[in-house]
């Protein structure tokens, strides 16, 4: 990841969001947050009451108390203005970085049989194709539909390492702007202008065009009734005191209404929504929306593919095992036929297996054949021989099914041959020409190092995690034994996947998934939360929520946890500004009737100097509170992987507790201050 993805802040997002404060001082933009605009007409009306203290019934002796609590509330509303103003400008900054990397690149289209074209990148469409050679930029969007090569994302990931793109696999899809190291690719175009990734990128991190989630909404409405009841009490509570001949003061009325109401939270509630989605994307996570990130925190199950998540997913052959009759030499001979134009990783191992271990073949064989491409539904690949022949590789049951249906008979040592690889977490795929079976191909592949641990701590947060394979049941049962994973499901097809996804949810589940290849594209649509792997294909991305730029499947486990976060922290700071009113509650109502009612001052209990410098304490404390929350809500609640009821014990102590307490201990020693100059 670069390095300016890893920054917090620096001095021009600190400086930009200064001038941003003052401008969201519009009533248009501040209305967008009912608790700061009710603050901010109560600033208004007492800057109104200070420059002209006769028309509202004042004396000129309350000047320098209604101006000291005018600049208070102003400065409270631009607190809270900064702390919108600083997330947005974390993702304004990674959006301009974004933008740096859009160029108008000349781009190699391809036109007829053979001719080439020199074109604009903007002028490329939806299905062009174009050529693109070693140190030349990919001018769009697309994938590789020919052949291999080192494809340099660092503009889009900020890793430094090339990736192989390549043409056939789940592996085929390019970003423009990014650069092919080595090698030479065609690519077909698959976006028009404006339609690229980098620009939903650009649009998608810009903290100005987030909409707001689902329970930020809902939060929001309750932070809207409390502020409205709120208001309604203070505007009644004049007249009765007055009835009472106890006379309060607009400006005292305001300031009571202003440390009522929740402000702390009203003012950082949009910079926690906006910073927790900039922490998924300096994660190098895409997310679709905030609603994607706030459903990862609540997920109780994750489906992932063994292929790439919980293996390495460099399966390639290492062994050939003939049964029956047949010879080694013989298996060799036709595994390579039916892999001669596959061009999957798997495929090509096949043929330098067969180069390393010494054996020959006849490729005239295959010469002029049809190709048999891998299907999900068949799980077999291969070829059709002019002569009529049929060559198949590919998962044993699958195989043993298709000679059967075609009257061969299955060799007695088959399953037997089958079952010792799988026993040693290999994946076995069979070899057959029509109705005969000449052997096995051992594809190995191994359990990424911590796997184990990382389940368990998914364990800890009440997860459940599923392996999904095409493997047979003993490959599987290894697999998952040696990852720790809750459950898997052998020999999966694209709608298996789908069925366990309906079946958690109908159990009242939220669920996510990971994938990269076409065939996980309903699954990631029909998952609560789809991560998609930037290195897969178009379809995949589209049917995602969120692409992952690194293309590490495992990191869905990091982005359920910044999910958690951020609800955590959203909740934790909901607490705070809740429990920290009642501190004011003893700082300003004592305050409001001690000289009417002097029995009152035994609700003076942390002994403010007098009732001007406990409203004005009161006033400061919560103004300044927003700043020093400001990080706390960037950064979030640190996580930890407990129950939810350790979750919530924790945070009421720490958060509940320490709400009622700090305001107390900070409201007296500002009082100690004002009251010197009060």
């Amino acid at each position: 990841m670069s390095a300016n993805r890893k920054s917090m802040l620096t001095a021009a997002i600190v400086n930009r969001a200064i001038k941003i404060s003052f401008l969201k001082l519009n009533p248009r933009s501040m209305m967008k947050n009912p608790v700061m605009f009710v603050v901010e007409v109560g600033t208004a009306v007492v800057l109104l009451m200070t420059l002209f203290p006769g028309a509202f019934g004042g004396t000129k002796d309350d000047v320098g108390f209604n101006a000291a609590v005018f600049f208070i509330l102003l400065v409270t509303v631009l607190f809270a203005n900064f702390a919108e103003a600083l997330a947005e400008g974390r993702g304004k900054a990674q959006a301009d970085a974004l933008k740096n990397t859009k160029k108008d690149i000349q781009a190699r289209k391809r036109v007829g049989a053979q001719g080439v074209a020199i074109v604009a990148s903007t002028e490329l469409r939806k299905g062009d194709i174009v050529i693109v050679e070693q140190g030349e930029m990919i001018p769009g969007d697309g994938e590789v539909i020919e052949g291999l090569a080192s494809v340099d994302e660092s503009a889009i990931t900020g890793e430094s390492a090339p990736v192989i793109k390549e043409a056939g696999g789940d592996f085929s899809s390019v970003t423009g702007g990014t650069r092919v190291v080595s090698d030479r690719i065609v690519v077909r175009i698959t976006s028009d202008p404006g339609e690229t990734f980098i620009d939903r990128m650009i649009s998608l991190v810009e903290g100005a065009k987030r909409q707001k989630t689902p329970n930020e909404l809902a939060l929001n409405t309750l932070l809207t009734s409390l502020t409205l009841i709120f208001l309604i009490v203070i505007v009644t509570l004049g007249p009765i005191a007055k009835y009472l001949g106890i006379e309060l003061q607009v400006p005292v009325l305001i300031a009571l209404l202003v440390c009522l109401i929740p402000t702390t939270i009203g003012g950082l509630l949009s910079a926690i929504g906006i910073a927790g989605m900039d922490r998924v994307t300096r994660f190098n996570v895409l997310a679709m929306s905030g609603k994607a990130v706030e459903a990862a925190g609540d997920i109780n199950t994750v489906i992932l593919d063994k292929t790439g998540t919980i293996t390495y997913g460099n399966r390639m052959a290492c062994e050939f095992a003939s049964v029956g009759q047949s010879s080694e030499k013989e298996l060799a001979s036709w595994a390579v036929i039916s892999s001669l134009q596959d061009e999957t990783p798997e495929g090509r191992s096949v043929l330098e297996l067969s180069k390393k271990l010494g054996f020959s073949y006849d490729e005239a064989i295959a010469a002029d054949g049809v190709f048999v491409e891998f299907k999900a539904e068949t799980r077999m690949s291969g070829v059709d021989l002019r002569d009529g022949r049929q060559v198949r590789k590919g998962a044993v049951d699958a195989v043993k099914k298709w000679v059967a249906a075609q009257g061969g008979t299955i060799p007695v040592d088959l399953d037997a041959g089958s079952d010792a690889i799988a026993r040693e977490g290999g994946t076995p795929l069979a070899v057959a020409v029509d109705h005969r079976i000449y052997g096995l191909i051992y594809l190995k592949d191994t359990v990424k190092p911590g796997m184990r641990d990382r389940f368990e701590q998914m364990r800890q947060m009440g997860i459940k995690t599923i392996m999904c394979t095409g493997d047979n049941p003993l490959t599987a049962a290894t697999i998952a034994r040696e990852a720790g994973v809750d459950e898997f499901i052998a020999e999966s097809k694209p709608e298996d996947k789908i069925a366990v996804i309906r079946r958690e949810q109908s159990e009242g589940k939220l669920v996510a998934m990971t994938g990269d290849g076409t065939n996980d594209a309903p699954a990631l649509a029909q998952a609560d939360v789809g991560l998609a792997m930037n290195s897969g294909t178009v379809a995949a991305k589209e049917a995602a929520n969120m692409v992952d730029l690194d293309s590490d499947p495992s990191k869905i486990i990091e982005v359920v946890s910044i999910g958690k976060q951020l609800l955590m922290t959203r909740g934790a700071l909901t607490t705070f500004s809740i429990a920290n009113d009642i501190a004011k509650y003893f700082a300003i109502i004592p305050a409001m009737f001690i000289l009417a009612i002097p029995e009152m001052s035994v609700l003076n209990i942390m002994g403010l100097g007098s009732p001007k410098s406990a409203i004005l304490s009161a006033l400061i404390f919560n103004a300044i509170i927003i700043p020093l929350l400001i990080p706390l809500a960037m950064k979030g609640v640190a996580y930890k992987a407990l129950s939810a009821s350790k979750l919530l014990s924790r945070n009421i102590i720490v958060y509940g507790l320490g709400g009622v307490i700090v305001p107390f201990i900070g409201i007296k020693l500002i009082d100690l201050i004002v009251h010197l100059w009060v």
